[in-house]
């Protein structure tokens, strides 16, 4: 009876005990719940990056230049991505300044970056109007190049540079931003279009796959899901298809806003040119928290927002809802790129406002993981 007893005190000291430390479970929950309000925007698990999230559907990348490839960003990078994008310094103005000299240096180091850290690299872009070096379309006269010495220009630069890092570059962009935002007409009238005429998107191509038939080739826009311009496009890529154009498939510039696209119409720009067999990657993704608007204007009082309250939970709800929609397209989106490592870096700094301040990324100017990280990885 004595051992007994004994025995009894014990275990009701022991699980005094445990539920003194342990708690009951509505405490337990109150008290995590109370700690993550506490620290809104932190992750759970700060060793694993967007790429282990998203290890099992495709790789996640981002746009960077030379400058962010030391230090904290490069840190940053290493955990979270495995792609990245050179944002500038591959257009043909930065890498190819003059007619008889490429400035390969800063593009150069951003491909013997990625191959010391085994990362894949996109390349961006063989064929813009914008950012073109200004000796692109003139002759030695100052006029107008004929049209036989502007695809000469053409075939000779994308020979050079795809040829230079083919053993490391795995997919181009090889025309960029080709159709018209004028809803009446299907080409953008660019210096390209006036000269060459339409031919000149399926030579840069054909160039393209010349200069490595291994290559991934892709056809890169912007405005890809508001419907009006998907039609456009579609009609573009069905007739690269259907002359036998090297294209491995579509670009979505995923420039976007907490207002647009809706799900919806996500879908339905993903079906249409999926339809056409062709993959699909999001190739400059970030959502700014404005209206989207794409001509200059000067900063207003209404450009000055706080990135706050309904704000920020209103983006971080948008980036739920599209990588919900990725997620489910897995196989057809082969790859997902933000365009820029963080806030501070963000191009919709300056374009089209100068001086507003936007907050389109997962991470802040401090480069700390936002509400809109947790939005992207809870599932």
């Amino acid at each position: 009876m004595r051992i007994n007893s004994l025995l009894s005190f014990s275990v009701s000291l022991l699980l005094t005990a445990c539920l003194s430390s342990c708690g009951n479970p509505a405490a337990t929950t109150k008290s995590a719940s109370k700690n993550s309000a506490t620290n809104k925007g932190a992750h759970r698990n700060t060793q694993k990056g967007l790429k282990d999230y998203y290890k099992d559907y495709f790789p996640i990348g981002v746009a960077v230049n030379s400058h962010n490839i030391h230090g904290a960003e490069q840190r940053l990078i290493l955990q979270e991505f495995n792609s990245i994008t050179p944002e500038n310094d591959m257009k043909m103005g930065p890498i190819h300044p003059r007619q008889n000299r490429y400035n390969f240096g800063p593009t150069d180091s951003i491909v013997a970056f990625a191959r010391a850290h085994h990362l894949k690299v996109r390349g961006h872009n063989l064929c813009w109007h914008e950012q073109a070096p200004g000796w692109l379309f003139k002759d030695g006269n100052g006029a107008t190049v004929t049209k036989d010495s502007l695809f000469a220009r053409l075939r000779s630069h994308i020979q050079t540079v795809v040829t230079r890092y083919h053993k490391d570059i795995y997919a181009w962009d090889v025309v960029n931003e080709a159709i018209s935002d004028n809803p009446a007409e299907l080409l953008r009238k660019s210096p390209w279009l006036k000269i060459c005429g339409p031919s000149f998107i399926d030579s840069a191509f054909w160039y393209a796959h010349r200069a490595d038939p291994k290559a991934e080739l892709y056809y890169n826009d912007y405005n890809v899901v508001f419907p009006e311009k998907a039609k456009r496009i579609y009609t573009l890529l069905k007739g690269l298809k259907k002359r036998g154009v090297p294209i491995t498939g579509i670009g979505i510039q995923a420039h976007w806003s907490i207002y647009q696209p809706t799900e919806q119409a996500l879908r339905n720009a993903l079906d249409l040119f999926k339809s056409l067999g062709l993959k699909i990657q999001i190739t400059e993704l970030d959502v700014s928290v404005f209206p989207w608007e794409k001509n200059k204007r000067a900063l207003e009082n209404k450009d000055h927002i706080v990135y706050k309250g309904a704000v920020e939970d209103k983006q971080t709800a948008f980036y739920k809802m599209i990588f919900k929609v990725f997620r489910e397209y897995k196989g057809t989106i082969t790859s997902v790129t933000f365009w820029n490592v963080s806030d501070k870096d963000s191009w919709l700094n300056y374009y089209p406002v100068a001086g507003r301040n936007n907050y389109p990324l997962l991470f802040d100017r401090s480069l700390q993981r936002k509400p809109a990280y947790q939005g992207v990885t809870d599932f």
